[in-house]
């Protein structure tokens, strides 16, 4: 007998629908979807029913645009869940009046390739490839019995 795995549902699809000229790669992440261009992650789709907090449309982004991402998305906060005051990552909140409209507003960003959107993600690391941990520091090697009395070999 042969069991289907159900795939989730795509959280906020119109946004992928929106994005469709540029032809996005999702991948998951955090479980959400993680939406790239070439090699920028962009977005990232969020729809948790336990945990609504964050849920909503997050824009890869830096600091550094905060500012004039707001007055563009007057909604836009800092992302929650990520433990810090502010992030680089900001999220358009599902629950916003505006939400729908911001992620389209987001969405032609992304199509006119808007500089403020968009992070090329560090390289990944092969599976098992982790830290290295610190060696045990080895013991001094014992000399052997002819060097340790001034022997050798010829």
């Amino acid at each position: 007998m042969f069991v289907a795995k159900l795939r989730k549902p795509v959280p906020h699809e119109f946004v992928l629908e929106a994005i469709t000229p540029l032809s996005p790669v999702t991948r998951p992440m955090f479980g959400c979807l993680a939406v790239y261009i070439e090699d920028k992650i962009v977005l990232i789709l969020r729809d948790k029913r336990g945990s609504p907090t964050d849920n909503g449309v997050w824009l890869a982004t830096t600091e550094e645009h905060h500012e004039s991402l707001r007055r563009d998305f007057p909604n836009m906060r800092s992302i929650q869940v990520l433990g810090k005051k502010v992030t680089g990552w900001q999220v358009l909140p599902a629950d916003a009046p505006d939400f729908e409209a911001s992620a389209l507003l987001a969405c032609d960003l992304v199509i006119a390739r808007d500089p403020r959107i968009g992070k090329v993600p560090n390289a990944r690391r092969p599976p098992g490839s982790g830290a290295k941990k610190p060696q045990k520091s080895l013991k001094q090697a014992k000399p052997s019995r002819n060097a340790a009395k001034g022997r050798t070999r010829p």
